[in-house]
């Protein structure tokens, strides 16, 4: 099944670029970035090479690179040893702008990573990597190809992707509600469809299994299941974690802040109020900097997100972790269900992070609207003198 990506038409951007330059596509786990930039190489390149540095195609290939780039000092140097490699990998490779070498998990190589700007710079063939942040992030081999590089990151299905999966004649009519009054049946299937989206979220496998089975509960079991890959994978690169309910932990105390009503923070930063609930309600052995790891590393692999504060709607006023949101209404859905979460504390929590969610997106390169992540605002006056808060969607205000 086919989930049509609105990223798609940035991808082909990048391929018309004239400025030649090497794809690095990022993303959460489980987004369907390997599955969507074979589609795309494959329906806009006449040859393809794919390498998954994490399988038996990358050590494959590392031994065709590890031969055609040892020297013995004393010899004639190969002249192209890069290009020698990928001959050696591929007996049809041609260095041509029909050609694209995707390389998949490049993480797992600091030897191929520092390779980048040599593709960029010395091959007519289009070049697109892939793979986990998370690989790099404690690993000083790993060098920066700054302008060498396009950057290009992944999310999980937004609502308007979903719609269009669900239903292209109720989508067309979402289009074009801003032009016209809809019906209230359009609103009421809208709402329908953005419920369901809400409790599964945007993950392509889990929306995948609602369509096929029209179970909630059923791609709710994929969700679990993506959870589990990415908790399992992530450990791999701890040191000071020993326990994968860790990420659980964390995940069900952001939860808990999340239904405050008060939007402030009882300490002095996002990472000492989890740190003080963490070890309070679940792992009271757990330090201070394993949280802290544990909460930045959940950042990098596109779990979830920071929103800022802006206290008494001074933006120069501006504190940027102040709170923290899910990078996936299904995630949100479920652990927010696991707290125990009343119906309609969830709904509002949900459409906040759906809020939050769709602002995030709209500050990539080049940003729609302002400050480095969104925000959040609190001014004095309100109801019996307390501190009110207001709505993160108001800050759409603030435009370039």
């Amino acid at each position: 099944m086919y989930l049509k990506r609105k990223v798609y038409e940035q991808l082909l951007d990048w391929k018309n670029d004239t400025d030649r330059s090497t794809l690095e596509i990022s993303g959460a786990r489980q987004v369907g970035k390997t599955y969507l930039i074979n589609k795309f190489a494959d329906e806009n390149y006449k040859h393809k090479i794919y390498i998954n540095l994490f399988e038996q195609s990358g050590q494959q290939f590392m031994k065709c690179y590890k031969q055609a780039t040892e020297w013995t000092p004393g010899t004639k140097r190969p002249e192209h040893p890069l290009q020698d490699a990928f001959r050696l990998y591929d007996l049809d490779f041609m260095d041509s702008d029909d050609t694209v070498i995707i390389i998949d998990e490049i993480q797992e190589s600091a030897e191929i990573y520092n390779r980048i700007r040599e593709f960029t710079r010395q091959f007519q063939a289009h070049f697109i990597v892939t793979g986990s942040y998370l690989g790099r992030i404690y690993e000083p081999d790993f060098r920066f190809s700054s302008g060498d590089m396009t950057r290009i990151p992944i999310y999980t299905l937004s609502f308007e992707e979903v719609l269009l999966a669900f239903d292209e004649a109720l989508y067309q009519d979402y289009l074009t509600l801003s032009e016209k009054q809809g019906e209230p049946e359009t609103y009421d299937k809208l709402k329908a469809v953005y419920d369901i989206y809400c409790q599964i979220g945007g993950y392509p496998k889990v929306v995948e299994t609602y369509l096929e089975k029209r179970d909630i509960e059923k791609a709710q079991g994929v969700l679990v299941k993506i959870i589990d890959t990415f908790t399992n994978e992530s450990i791999r690169y701890f040191t000071d974690i020993l326990d994968t309910r860790v990420f659980t932990q964390i995940f069900l105390s952001i939860c808990r802040i999340l239904n405050r009503e008060s939007k402030g923070l009882a300490e002095g930063s996002l990472s000492e109020e989890l740190q003080k609930l963490v070890t309070k309600d679940y792992s009271s052995n757990l330090s201070k900097a394993t949280c802290n790891r544990a909460i930045s590393w959940l950042f990098f692999s596109g779990i979830v997100g920071f929103c800022a504060k802006i206290t008494e709607m001074d933006i120069l006023d501006f504190k940027a972790a102040s709170r923290c949101y899910f990078m996936d209404l299904g995630l949100a859905h479920y652990y927010l269900s696991l707290t125990g979460t009343d119906r309609r504390t969830l709904a509002g929590t949900l459409n906040e992070n759906f809020v939050y969610i769709n602002l995030k997106k709209r500050q990539d390169f080049p940003a729609e609207i302002a400050f480095e992540t969104p925000a959040f605002a609190t001014y004095k006056g309100g109801v019996d003198g307390k501190t009110e808060t207001l709505p993160i969607y108001l800050f759409e205000q603030y435009k370039f």
